[in-house]
């Protein structure tokens, strides 16, 4: 693919210089946006501020195929931050004017590319050391807020939790009582996770033309503070690393097999780069910036894809006759341990208002932590775990269950409800192949509770 690699970069003022931590709207306009008459030349400009800023923020880049001499030129500049927020928040401006032709695609790559562009804007500024409440953040970085729940309303989820669990002490220690006997053992996992992934695969292919030769490579890792992550390479390849630290239960298997893999992260990034980057040269789809509006939808269809791929009583079956044998676990649990996750999954909520309120100062770590195991029903290690997350990823955490909320509500309104599986996977493939941006899927907020 040919690719025009003759944008020079512009030379800003020396004002601008001292211009971190300013709003978009006090930002001067740089000469470079002038410069950028197609959406091509655009998007070259696009990965290479993500570059650039990458060399600020170690987190930034999440995946970069592109030609190897644009990262080594990132490195090589290591340009001031003030001047990749300058010029990303000019840019963005300039692609918001820039013709699509009408084309519903052409429409659909505009608007995502000006909001990814906007992000990588506001990124810069929370590098630079802005500070931003969790709601301003999320809404700056994910193009989404996430619904703002109560105490009161996390009692009542509980409840039906205890009615389930009940017994003497806190629910927690009930509740990882109950758990203990589902433990995957170590030696066993790699089996019972490749089983998983096979079975996500096989699901997966009968919906879906992946390319030839499409594969993943999987690691078992430690010392990190998310449970798995997908690195994508490239060329319809992954590296997928599932941590090990804590104790990997029984329907992380099926969980992390399709998240990370089928039809989850690794599918999403081989759709985009073979339907996009591929047949299109939308070559901005060659790099994937974490902290942007293209991880809501991401993470969204991961855990979204969970349920298309295991709907219903699917998962269980699978998980009671093939799973719970190769981990040697009582499959006659199977079923009680199927609905204490189904309420247990009902508090998924409680891990953003822990975050909301860490982020914004209302706590501190150590009742962040005690906030995730009273109403998430986090192992007091795994609170641990997940308040260094939020200490990394910051609002990230409402990718996970606003993004899946979203989705699903989307792919819904395509037609692809439960009773229709067929029209399900056509309206899931259909929007992993395609540059939708959380707000174009659904509200963006949803109400109190």
């Amino acid at each position: 693919m040919k690719r025009n690699s003759g944008l020079v970069a512009a030379t800003l003022a020396a004002a601008l210089a001292g211009g971190a931590g300013q709003t978009p709207a006090a930002a001067a306009p740089t000469p470079v946006s002038d410069t950028v008459r197609t959406m091509n030349e655009a998007a070259e400009r696009y990965v290479r501020l993500v570059l650039a800023l990458g060399q600020h923020d170690k987190d930034y880049v999440d995946a970069f195929y592109g030609p190897e001499e644009w990262r080594k030129d990132a490195e090589a500049q290591k340009r001031p931050l003030a001047q990749i927020r300058a010029e990303s928040a000019a840019l963005a401006v300039r692609v918001g004017r820039l013709p699509d032709g009408g084309d519903e695609m052409n429409h659909l790559r505009r608007r995502f590319l000006r909001r990814q562009l906007e992000a990588l804007t506001a990124r810069a500024d929370i590098v630079s050391g802005r500070k931003m409440s969790f709601d301003e953040e999320s809404q700056a970085l994910y193009d989404a807020t996430a619904p703002v729940n109560s105490e009161d309303h996390f009692r009542k989820l509980r409840a039906r939790l205890e009615a389930e669990l009940p017994g003497k002490g806190p629910l927690i220690e009930r509740y990882d009582a109950f758990r203990k006997d589902f433990v995957i053992p170590r030696d066993k996992l790699d089996a019972v996770f490749q089983a998983a992934i096979a079975e996500a695969r096989a699901r997966t292919k009968k919906h879906m033309a992946l390319p030839d030769g499409e594969t993943f490579v999987v690691e078992y890792v430690h010392d990190k503070t998310w449970s798995g992550y997908n690195w994508y390479q490239g060329n319809s390849k992954s590296l997928i690393q599932v941590n090990t630290d804590l104790p990997v239960y029984i329907d992380r298997a099926v969980d992390l097999a399709c998240h990370e893999g089928y039809p989850g992260h690794h599918v999403y990034n081989v759709l985009l780069e073979k339907n996009l980057v591929r047949d299109r040269g939308w070559i901005e789809f060659e790099i994937y910036p974490l902290f942007s509006p293209e991880s809501l939808i991401a993470e969204g269809s991961a855990n979204y894809g969970i349920d298309v791929a295991f709907p219903g009583a699917e998962r269980l079956a699978f998980e009671k006759t093939a799973l719970y044998p190769l981990a040697g676990l009582d499959a006659s649990r199977a079923e009680a341990y199927g609905r204490v996750r189904t309420l247990a999954e009902a508090l998924a909520y409680a891990g953003n208002e822990a975050a909301r309120r860490y982020l914004n100062g209302e706590i501190d770590a150590k009742a962040a932590a005690a906030w995730l195991t009273e109403y998430a029903l986090m192992s007091p290690p795994r609170a641990e775990q997940r308040v260094r997350f939020i200490d990394q990823y910051r609002s990230y955490v409402i990718n996970y269950n606003l993004g899946k909320d979203l989705v699903g509500r989307w792919i819904e309104a395509q037609g692809g409800t439960a009773d229709k599986p067929e029209k399900r996977w056509e309206a899931f493939e259909r929007l992993l192949s395609t540059p939708r941006l959380p707000s174009e899927l659904a509200p963006a907020s949803a109400p109190r509770h």
